[in-house]
Protein backbone atom coordinates (compact mmCIF):
# COMPACT_ATOMS: atom_id res chain seq x y z
CA UNK A 1 0.00 0.00 0.00
CA UNK A 2 2.87 2.39 0.74
CA UNK A 3 4.16 2.01 -2.82
CA UNK A 4 0.72 2.77 -4.25
CA UNK A 5 0.30 5.86 -2.08
CA UNK A 6 3.63 7.20 -3.28
CA UNK A 7 2.56 7.07 -6.92
CA UNK A 8 2.07 10.71 -8.05
CA UNK A 9 -0.44 9.82 -10.78
CA UNK A 10 -2.84 8.18 -8.31
CA UNK A 11 -5.71 10.53 -7.48
CA UNK A 12 -7.37 10.74 -4.06
CA UNK A 13 -10.34 8.56 -5.03
CA UNK A 14 -8.01 5.81 -6.27
CA UNK A 15 -5.88 6.04 -3.11
CA UNK A 16 -9.00 5.89 -0.96
CA UNK A 17 -10.19 2.76 -2.79
CA UNK A 18 -6.75 1.18 -2.42
CA UNK A 19 -6.61 1.88 1.31
CA UNK A 20 -10.12 0.58 1.89
CA UNK A 21 -9.33 -2.62 -0.03
CA UNK A 22 -6.20 -3.23 2.07
CA UNK A 23 -8.14 -2.55 5.25
CA UNK A 24 -10.83 -5.06 4.31
CA UNK A 25 -8.09 -7.60 3.70
CA UNK A 26 -6.39 -6.87 7.05
CA UNK A 27 -9.64 -6.83 9.02
CA UNK A 28 -10.65 -10.10 7.38
CA UNK A 29 -7.59 -11.77 8.92
CA UNK A 30 -8.49 -10.60 12.43
CA UNK A 31 -10.25 -13.07 14.68
CA UNK A 32 -12.03 -10.27 16.58
CA UNK A 33 -15.66 -10.14 15.40
CA UNK A 34 -16.60 -6.76 13.95
CA UNK A 35 -19.96 -5.56 12.74
CA UNK A 36 -20.32 -3.92 9.34
CA UNK A 37 -20.74 -0.50 10.99
CA UNK A 38 -17.58 -1.04 13.09
CA UNK A 39 -15.63 -1.92 9.94
CA UNK A 40 -16.91 1.21 8.18
CA UNK A 41 -15.99 3.38 11.16
CA UNK A 42 -12.47 1.94 11.40
CA UNK A 43 -12.01 2.31 7.66
CA UNK A 44 -13.18 5.94 7.71
CA UNK A 45 -10.87 6.79 10.64
CA UNK A 46 -7.83 5.27 8.95
CA UNK A 47 -8.54 6.91 5.59
CA UNK A 48 -9.13 10.30 7.25
CA UNK A 49 -5.81 10.04 9.09
CA UNK A 50 -3.87 9.02 5.97
CA UNK A 51 -5.49 11.23 3.34
CA UNK A 52 -7.17 13.91 5.44
CA UNK A 53 -6.87 15.62 8.80
CA UNK A 54 -7.88 12.79 11.11
CA UNK A 55 -10.72 13.62 13.54
CA UNK A 56 -11.11 17.04 11.91
CA UNK A 57 -11.86 15.73 8.43
CA UNK A 58 -15.57 15.15 9.01
CA UNK A 59 -15.92 18.66 10.45
CA UNK A 60 -14.05 20.26 7.58
CA UNK A 61 -16.25 18.38 5.12
CA UNK A 62 -19.45 19.58 6.81
CA UNK A 63 -20.81 22.53 4.75
CA UNK A 64 -22.55 24.00 7.81
CA UNK A 65 -19.29 24.31 9.77
CA UNK A 66 -17.56 27.66 9.22
CA UNK A 67 -14.78 27.36 11.80
CA UNK A 68 -13.03 24.54 13.66
CA UNK A 69 -11.32 25.25 17.00
CA UNK A 70 -9.10 22.68 18.71
CA UNK A 71 -8.39 23.70 22.32
CA UNK A 72 -6.52 20.49 23.12
CA UNK A 73 -6.53 16.83 22.12
CA UNK A 74 -9.84 16.24 23.95
CA UNK A 75 -11.72 19.46 23.18
CA UNK A 76 -12.86 20.44 19.69
CA UNK A 77 -15.40 23.18 19.00
CA UNK A 78 -17.05 24.26 15.75
CA UNK A 79 -18.96 27.31 14.64
CA UNK A 80 -22.31 26.79 12.92
CA UNK A 81 -24.50 29.74 11.91
CA UNK A 82 -22.49 32.04 14.14
CA UNK A 83 -22.73 29.88 17.29
CA UNK A 84 -20.13 27.65 18.96
CA UNK A 85 -20.78 23.97 19.66
CA UNK A 86 -18.66 21.38 21.45
CA UNK A 87 -18.18 18.31 19.26
CA UNK A 88 -17.56 14.68 20.13
CA UNK A 89 -14.39 14.57 18.04
CA UNK A 90 -11.21 13.63 19.91
CA UNK A 91 -7.56 12.97 19.16
CA UNK A 92 -5.89 9.85 20.55
CA UNK A 93 -3.41 11.99 22.45
CA UNK A 94 -1.35 15.15 22.15
CA UNK A 95 1.13 13.45 19.81
CA UNK A 96 -1.74 12.60 17.44
CA UNK A 97 -2.84 16.25 17.42
CA UNK A 98 0.75 17.35 16.72
CA UNK A 99 0.97 14.97 13.74
CA UNK A 100 -2.15 16.53 12.25
CA UNK A 101 -0.82 20.06 12.86
CA UNK A 102 2.52 19.12 11.26
CA UNK A 103 0.64 17.70 8.28
CA UNK A 104 -1.45 20.84 7.86
CA UNK A 105 1.41 23.35 8.09
CA UNK A 106 3.69 21.13 6.02
CA UNK A 107 1.26 21.35 3.11
CA UNK A 108 1.92 25.09 2.86
CA UNK A 109 5.68 24.82 3.19
CA UNK A 110 5.81 25.93 6.81
CA UNK A 111 7.06 24.24 9.95
CA UNK A 112 6.15 24.44 13.60
CA UNK A 113 8.41 23.49 16.52
CA UNK A 114 9.74 24.98 19.74
CA UNK A 115 11.94 27.45 17.86
CA UNK A 116 8.97 28.56 15.73
CA UNK A 117 5.90 27.69 17.84
CA UNK A 118 3.27 29.74 16.02
CA UNK A 119 2.00 29.55 12.42
CA UNK A 120 -0.63 31.60 10.62
CA UNK A 121 -1.13 30.50 7.03
CA UNK A 122 -3.51 29.83 4.16
CA UNK A 123 -4.31 26.26 3.12
CA UNK A 124 -4.43 25.25 -0.57
CA UNK A 125 -8.25 25.52 -0.53
CA UNK A 126 -8.07 29.08 0.83
CA UNK A 127 -8.94 28.27 4.45
CA UNK A 128 -7.09 30.16 7.17
CA UNK A 129 -5.18 28.14 9.74
CA UNK A 130 -3.57 29.25 12.99
CA UNK A 131 -1.56 26.81 15.10
CA UNK A 132 0.27 27.47 18.35
CA UNK A 133 2.20 24.95 20.45
CA UNK A 134 4.43 24.66 23.53
CA UNK A 135 6.03 26.74 25.04
CA UNK A 136 3.51 29.42 24.01
CA UNK A 137 0.46 27.17 24.43
CA UNK A 138 0.52 26.25 28.11
CA UNK A 139 -2.03 23.41 27.96
CA UNK A 140 -0.85 21.79 24.75
CA UNK A 141 -1.16 22.40 20.99
CA UNK A 142 -4.06 24.52 19.75
CA UNK A 143 -5.42 24.82 16.24
CA UNK A 144 -7.98 27.11 14.59
CA UNK A 145 -9.19 26.68 11.01
CA UNK A 146 -11.50 29.22 9.40
CA UNK A 147 -13.02 27.44 6.44
CA UNK A 148 -13.05 29.02 3.02
CA UNK A 149 -16.37 29.00 1.21
CA UNK A 150 -15.97 27.23 -2.12
CA UNK A 151 -18.77 29.34 -3.61
CA UNK A 152 -18.29 33.06 -2.92
CA UNK A 153 -21.31 34.73 -1.37
CA UNK A 154 -23.25 37.27 -3.42
CA UNK A 155 -25.19 40.32 -2.33
CA UNK A 156 -28.39 38.28 -2.72
CA UNK A 157 -26.98 35.75 -0.23
CA UNK A 158 -26.33 38.50 2.33
CA UNK A 159 -29.85 39.85 1.85
CA UNK A 160 -31.21 36.32 2.40
CA UNK A 161 -29.08 35.98 5.57
CA UNK A 162 -30.48 39.29 6.86
CA UNK A 163 -27.06 40.98 6.90
CA UNK A 164 -28.60 43.94 5.04
CA UNK A 165 -31.73 44.77 3.05
CA UNK A 166 -32.32 45.52 -0.62
CA UNK A 167 -32.16 49.31 -0.15
CA UNK A 168 -28.79 49.14 1.61
CA UNK A 169 -27.53 46.74 -1.06
CA UNK A 170 -28.59 49.16 -3.81
CA UNK A 171 -26.85 51.97 -1.94
CA UNK A 172 -23.58 50.04 -1.50
CA UNK A 173 -23.54 49.06 -5.16
CA UNK A 174 -23.97 52.70 -6.18
CA UNK A 175 -21.15 53.77 -3.86
CA UNK A 176 -18.72 51.19 -5.25
CA UNK A 177 -19.61 51.99 -8.86
CA UNK A 178 -19.27 55.69 -8.02
CA UNK A 179 -15.68 55.09 -6.86
CA UNK A 180 -16.17 56.07 -3.23
CA UNK A 181 -13.54 55.03 -0.70
CA UNK A 182 -15.14 52.62 1.76
CA UNK A 183 -13.89 51.22 5.08
CA UNK A 184 -15.63 48.12 6.47
CA UNK A 185 -15.38 47.95 10.25
CA UNK A 186 -16.22 45.20 12.72
CA UNK A 187 -15.01 42.87 15.41
CA UNK A 188 -13.56 39.39 15.01
CA UNK A 189 -15.83 37.03 13.09
CA UNK A 190 -18.37 39.66 12.07
CA UNK A 191 -18.02 38.96 8.33
CA UNK A 192 -15.77 41.85 7.26
CA UNK A 193 -13.88 39.88 4.61
CA UNK A 194 -17.10 38.32 3.32
CA UNK A 195 -18.72 41.73 2.88
CA UNK A 196 -15.54 43.13 1.30
CA UNK A 197 -15.55 40.30 -1.23
CA UNK A 198 -19.25 40.84 -1.99
CA UNK A 199 -19.07 44.61 -2.53
CA UNK A 200 -15.83 44.27 -4.53
CA UNK A 201 -17.89 42.35 -7.08
CA UNK A 202 -19.56 45.68 -7.97
CA UNK A 203 -16.29 47.05 -9.38
CA UNK A 204 -16.64 47.26 -13.19
CA UNK A 205 -14.86 44.55 -15.14
CA UNK A 206 -12.72 47.00 -17.13
CA UNK A 207 -10.85 48.31 -14.07
CA UNK A 208 -7.43 47.13 -12.88
CA UNK A 209 -7.72 45.96 -9.27
CA UNK A 210 -4.84 45.15 -6.91
CA UNK A 211 -5.76 43.13 -3.80
CA UNK A 212 -3.40 43.01 -0.82
CA UNK A 213 -3.85 40.54 2.04
CA UNK A 214 -2.00 38.79 4.84
CA UNK A 215 -3.49 35.52 3.63
CA UNK A 216 -5.29 35.62 0.30
CA UNK A 217 -9.02 35.10 0.93
CA UNK A 218 -10.65 37.48 -1.54
CA UNK A 219 -11.99 35.98 -4.74
CA UNK A 220 -12.91 38.65 -7.24
CA UNK A 221 -14.47 37.59 -10.51
CA UNK A 222 -13.24 40.50 -12.62
CA UNK A 223 -10.81 39.77 -15.44
CA UNK A 224 -8.12 42.28 -14.37
CA UNK A 225 -7.26 41.39 -10.77
CA UNK A 226 -3.73 41.24 -9.36
CA UNK A 227 -3.51 39.38 -6.03
CA UNK A 228 -0.68 40.13 -3.60
CA UNK A 229 0.01 38.33 -0.32
CA UNK A 230 2.38 39.38 2.45
CA UNK A 231 5.18 37.11 3.61
CA UNK A 232 6.27 36.52 7.22
CA UNK A 233 9.96 36.47 8.16
CA UNK A 234 11.82 33.18 7.85
CA UNK A 235 13.30 31.30 10.78
CA UNK A 236 16.29 33.67 10.76
CA UNK A 237 13.93 36.64 10.99
CA UNK A 238 14.62 37.78 7.44
CA UNK A 239 12.69 38.07 4.20
CA UNK A 240 9.51 39.63 5.56
CA UNK A 241 7.29 41.46 3.06
CA UNK A 242 4.69 43.47 4.95
CA UNK A 243 1.29 44.79 3.92
CA UNK A 244 2.86 48.25 3.91
CA UNK A 245 5.54 47.11 1.46
CA UNK A 246 2.84 45.72 -0.83
CA UNK A 247 0.67 48.86 -0.63
CA UNK A 248 3.66 50.97 -1.65
CA UNK A 249 4.49 48.57 -4.47
CA UNK A 250 0.87 48.50 -5.64
CA UNK A 251 1.04 52.23 -6.30
CA UNK A 252 3.64 51.48 -8.99
CA UNK A 253 1.41 48.91 -10.68
CA UNK A 254 -1.02 51.42 -12.22
CA UNK A 255 -4.06 50.26 -10.22
CA UNK A 256 -7.51 51.75 -10.72
CA UNK A 257 -8.42 50.48 -7.28
CA UNK A 258 -6.57 49.04 -4.31
CA UNK A 259 -8.34 46.57 -2.04
CA UNK A 260 -6.56 45.90 1.29
CA UNK A 261 -7.91 42.85 3.11
CA UNK A 262 -7.37 44.41 6.53
CA UNK A 263 -5.47 47.49 7.63
CA UNK A 264 -3.86 46.87 10.99
CA UNK A 265 -0.59 48.82 11.14
CA UNK A 266 1.60 51.49 9.59
CA UNK A 267 0.17 50.76 6.13
CA UNK A 268 -2.83 52.88 7.19
CA UNK A 269 -0.92 56.03 6.21
CA UNK A 270 -0.03 54.69 2.77
CA UNK A 271 -3.60 53.56 2.19
CA UNK A 272 -5.03 56.97 3.10
CA UNK A 273 -2.49 58.68 0.87
CA UNK A 274 -3.41 56.36 -2.01
CA UNK A 275 -7.11 57.17 -1.53
CA UNK A 276 -6.25 60.87 -1.60
CA UNK A 277 -4.04 60.72 -4.69
CA UNK A 278 -6.05 59.31 -7.55
CA UNK A 279 -6.99 55.82 -6.38
CA UNK A 280 -10.62 56.54 -5.61
CA UNK A 281 -12.89 53.60 -5.06
CA UNK A 282 -10.43 51.77 -2.85
CA UNK A 283 -11.72 49.42 -0.17
CA UNK A 284 -10.43 47.96 3.08
CA UNK A 285 -11.49 46.54 6.45
CA UNK A 286 -10.48 47.39 9.99
CA UNK A 287 -10.99 45.76 13.38
CA UNK A 288 -13.12 48.24 15.34
CA UNK A 289 -16.41 48.36 17.24
CA UNK A 290 -17.94 51.53 15.75
CA UNK A 291 -17.33 54.02 12.93
CA UNK A 292 -15.87 56.49 15.43
CA UNK A 293 -13.67 53.78 16.91
CA UNK A 294 -12.40 52.84 13.44
CA UNK A 295 -11.19 56.42 12.90
CA UNK A 296 -9.45 56.38 16.28
CA UNK A 297 -7.72 53.13 15.37
CA UNK A 298 -6.65 54.53 12.00
CA UNK A 299 -5.20 57.50 13.85
CA UNK A 300 -3.19 55.21 16.12
CA UNK A 301 -1.95 53.16 13.16
CA UNK A 302 -0.75 56.24 11.29
CA UNK A 303 1.17 57.32 14.39
CA UNK A 304 2.97 53.95 14.19
CA UNK A 305 4.19 54.72 10.66
CA UNK A 306 7.29 56.53 11.89
CA UNK A 307 6.21 60.01 10.81
CA UNK A 308 5.73 62.68 13.47
CA UNK A 309 2.39 63.95 12.18
CA UNK A 310 0.05 66.19 14.18
CA UNK A 311 -3.20 64.49 15.17
CA UNK A 312 -5.22 67.13 13.32
CA UNK A 313 -3.29 66.44 10.10
CA UNK A 314 -4.05 62.71 10.44
CA UNK A 315 -7.74 63.42 10.95
CA UNK A 316 -7.83 65.73 7.95
CA UNK A 317 -6.16 63.03 5.87
CA UNK A 318 -8.70 60.43 7.00
CA UNK A 319 -11.73 62.70 6.55
CA UNK A 320 -10.70 63.66 3.01
CA UNK A 321 -9.76 60.09 2.02
CA UNK A 322 -12.76 58.18 3.34
CA UNK A 323 -16.31 58.66 2.12
CA UNK A 324 -18.07 55.96 4.09
CA UNK A 325 -17.72 53.46 6.94
CA UNK A 326 -19.81 50.27 7.07
CA UNK A 327 -20.10 48.79 10.57
CA UNK A 328 -20.71 45.07 11.09
CA UNK A 329 -21.67 43.31 14.30
CA UNK A 330 -22.29 39.73 15.36
CA UNK A 331 -25.44 39.66 17.45
CA UNK A 332 -26.18 37.41 20.43
CA UNK A 333 -28.19 35.05 18.20
CA UNK A 334 -25.04 34.44 16.11
CA UNK A 335 -26.25 36.42 13.09
CA UNK A 336 -24.00 38.95 11.39
CA UNK A 337 -25.58 42.31 10.60
CA UNK A 338 -24.67 45.66 9.13
CA UNK A 339 -25.60 47.95 12.02
CA UNK A 340 -24.46 51.30 10.59
CA UNK A 341 -23.64 52.79 7.21
CA UNK A 342 -22.03 56.11 8.01
CA UNK A 343 -20.91 59.00 5.82
CA UNK A 344 -17.62 60.75 6.63
CA UNK A 345 -18.65 64.37 6.05
CA UNK A 346 -15.38 66.19 6.78
CA UNK A 347 -13.89 68.17 9.65
CA UNK A 348 -15.37 70.62 12.12
CA UNK A 349 -12.69 72.16 14.33
CA UNK A 350 -10.59 69.14 15.38
CA UNK A 351 -13.33 66.55 15.01
CA UNK A 352 -14.22 64.31 12.07
CA UNK A 353 -17.94 64.67 11.39
CA UNK A 354 -19.86 61.42 10.89
CA UNK A 355 -23.48 61.03 9.81
CA UNK A 356 -25.44 57.76 9.78
CA UNK A 357 -27.25 57.01 6.52
CA UNK A 358 -28.56 53.63 7.72
CA UNK A 359 -28.84 52.25 11.24
CA UNK A 360 -29.93 48.93 12.76
CA UNK A 361 -33.06 49.21 14.88
CA UNK A 362 -32.36 47.12 17.98
CA UNK A 363 -35.59 48.27 19.67
CA UNK A 364 -37.63 45.62 17.82
CA UNK A 365 -36.48 42.98 20.30
CA UNK A 366 -36.10 39.23 19.76
CA UNK A 367 -38.45 36.33 19.00
CA UNK A 368 -39.13 33.29 21.20
CA UNK A 369 -35.95 31.60 19.94
CA UNK A 370 -33.78 34.60 20.80
CA UNK A 371 -33.35 35.72 17.18
CA UNK A 372 -33.18 39.45 16.60
CA UNK A 373 -36.29 41.02 15.05
CA UNK A 374 -34.43 44.25 14.30
CA UNK A 375 -33.57 45.45 10.83
CA UNK A 376 -31.54 48.04 8.98
CA UNK A 377 -33.39 51.32 8.40
CA UNK A 378 -32.70 54.58 6.62
CA UNK A 379 -32.23 57.74 8.67
CA UNK A 380 -33.98 59.84 6.03
CA UNK A 381 -30.78 61.79 5.35
CA UNK A 382 -29.35 61.91 1.86
CA UNK A 383 -25.53 61.77 1.92
CA UNK A 384 -23.55 64.75 0.66
CA UNK A 385 -21.80 62.55 -1.90
CA UNK A 386 -25.16 61.75 -3.55
CA UNK A 387 -24.60 64.80 -5.79
CA UNK A 388 -21.33 63.25 -6.96
CA UNK A 389 -23.15 60.02 -7.80
CA UNK A 390 -25.79 61.99 -9.71
CA UNK A 391 -23.04 63.64 -11.77
CA UNK A 392 -21.86 60.14 -12.74
CA UNK A 393 -25.35 59.15 -13.81
CA UNK A 394 -25.87 56.96 -10.74
CA UNK A 395 -29.25 57.98 -9.36
CA UNK A 396 -30.61 56.65 -6.08
CA UNK A 397 -34.37 56.96 -5.52
CA UNK A 398 -35.55 58.81 -2.43
CA UNK A 399 -37.10 55.66 -0.95
CA UNK A 400 -33.62 54.19 -0.47
CA UNK A 401 -33.03 56.73 2.31
CA UNK A 402 -36.61 56.87 3.62
CA UNK A 403 -36.82 57.38 7.37
CA UNK A 404 -38.62 54.86 9.54
CA UNK A 405 -38.95 55.69 13.24
CA UNK A 406 -37.67 53.16 15.77
CA UNK A 407 -40.17 50.51 16.82
CA UNK A 408 -42.09 51.07 20.06
CA UNK A 409 -42.00 48.26 22.60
Amino acid sequence: MGTELAMPDLDEAAMRSSIEAKLRELLGRESTPLSASDRREISADVVDNILGYGPLQALLSDPEVTEVMVNNADTVYVERRGRLYLTGQRFIDEAHLMRIIDKIVGQVGRRIDESSPMVDARLPDGSRVNAIIHPLAINGPMLTIRKFSQEPYTIDDLIAFGTLDAHAAEFLEACVRGRLNILISGGTGTGKTTLLNVVSAFVPDDERIVTIEDAAELRLGQSHVLRLESRPPNIEGKGQISIRDLVRNALRMRPDRIVVGEVRGAEALDMLQAMNTGHEGSLSTIHANSPRDSLARLETMVLLSGYDLPVRAIREQASSALHMIVQLQRLRDGSRKIVQITEVEGMEADTVVLQDIFYYDFTMGVDDDGRSLGRLKGTGLRPKFAAHLDDLGIHLPAEVFAFEPPARR
